[in-house]
Parts: structure tokens; C-alpha cells; sequence
């Protein structure tokens, strides 16, 4: 079986690193460090998913996951410790947070939700980029260019990847803070 992507497993205690990896290995790639520095250094463009712990000694994991948002990669970033949030949460670059202990399923749904996200963030991406397009032809174009084979193509598939987009949606956890902010809850 083929990893679904790379994901990076960041804490200073040996034994939780050790636990992720051996929940996730089989079904992704996955890197390991005991400490911030190293997690840099393993960090590159290959690496899907963070996770990251807070409490660190020396570069923690705040510290971290500021040195992420530098690096402008796509990496989603969940933060996997032992602080509680606070306000302090919301200014940070984090994709998701979850408080130790983490359970094998907790970490799972945790890694297969970044994936899903990653995935229909690039979907949005496209959808948008393709219904520029078409906004552009409509409003430059004559009855001529909305005739053509092309502008036929286009239209079917922005609904094709709008169907795709909704169908995704619908299948994301109920549970999940990111879908019930995109519905407005």
C-alpha cells in the first residue's frame, strides 16, 4: 500500500513520538523529531501534516510553527500538546489543536482531517480560478465566444468540480469546528 503524504510528528517525548508513528505508519510516510531544530531541518515541500507539540525546551513549538508560516509551504499544522488554548490561540498559524492524550482514532481523524481540508482547499482554488474565467468571457466576450466548444467545456466542468466541492463537504464530520464555519455556525 501507498502513503496518502508525508506527515511530520514533532514532540519531545520520545515514547508519544514513537506511538504516533506507529499509529500512523501503513497508511502515510512519516517523519519524527524530538525537538524543534530537528523538525525544521525534516521539514520541506514533501511534508502534508505537522504535528506539533507546544512544550518543547530550547525552539518550542510556537517558535515552530512561526518558522512554518516563514517557509510558506502548504503544510497543515495541528498542534498536539498538553496547554489548554487560550486567547493566545488565535494569532497562531495552526490548522487544528488537540489536547494530550490523544487516542489512536483521536490522531487519525485528526491527520485524515487535514488531509480532507488540503484537498478541498486546492479543489476551491481551481473552482475559483475556473469561474474567473468564465466571469471574464461573459463579460468581455460576445454571444460568439458563449457558443464556442471551449466556453461549453469550461461550464461543465465548473459544475463538475462544484459537485465534487459539495459532495466533500457533506462527507466532512458533523463534530468538525472547520465545517461549521463554513456554515456559518
Amino acid at each position: 500500500m501507498s502513503a496518502k503524504g508525508t506527515v511530520l510528528v514533532v514532540d519531545d517525548d520520545p515514547d508519544i513520538v514513537d506511538a504516533y508513528e506507529t499509529h500512523l505508519r501503513g497508511e502515510y510516510e512519516v517523519r519524527t523529531a524530538t525537538d524543534g531544530r530537528a523538525a525544521l531541518s525534516k521539514l520541506d515541500g514533501e511534508v502534508d501534516v505537522v504535528l506539533l507539540d507546544r512544550r518543547m525546551p530550547g525552539l518550542d513549538g510556537d517558535d515552530v510553527l512561526d518558522r512554518i508560516g516563514e517557509r510558506d509551504l502548504s503544510s497543515r499544522v495541528a498542534m498536539v500538546t498538553g496547554v489548554e488554548p487560550d486567547v493566545d490561540v488565535v494569532d497562531m498559524g495552526f490548522d487544528d489543536y488537540l489536547c494530550k492524550p490523544v487516542s489512536r482514532a483521536e490522531l487519525l481523524d485528526l491527520v485524515e482531517s487535514l488531509f480532507d481540508r488540503a484537498e478541498y482547499d486546492e479543489q476551491l482554488r481551481r473552482y475559483f480560478s475556473l469561474v474567473s474565467k468564465r466571469a471574464v468571457l461573459e463579460a468581455h466576450g460576445d454571444d460568439a465566444v458563449r457558443e464556442t466548444e471551449e466556453f461549453s467545456t469550461l461550464s461543465e466542468r465548473i459544475d463538475r468540480l462544484k459537485g465534487e466541492l459539495d459532495a466533500k463537504l457533506s462527507r466532512f464530520d458533523g463534530g468538525d469546528a472547520f465545517v461549521a464555519a463554513l456554515a456559518g455556525g
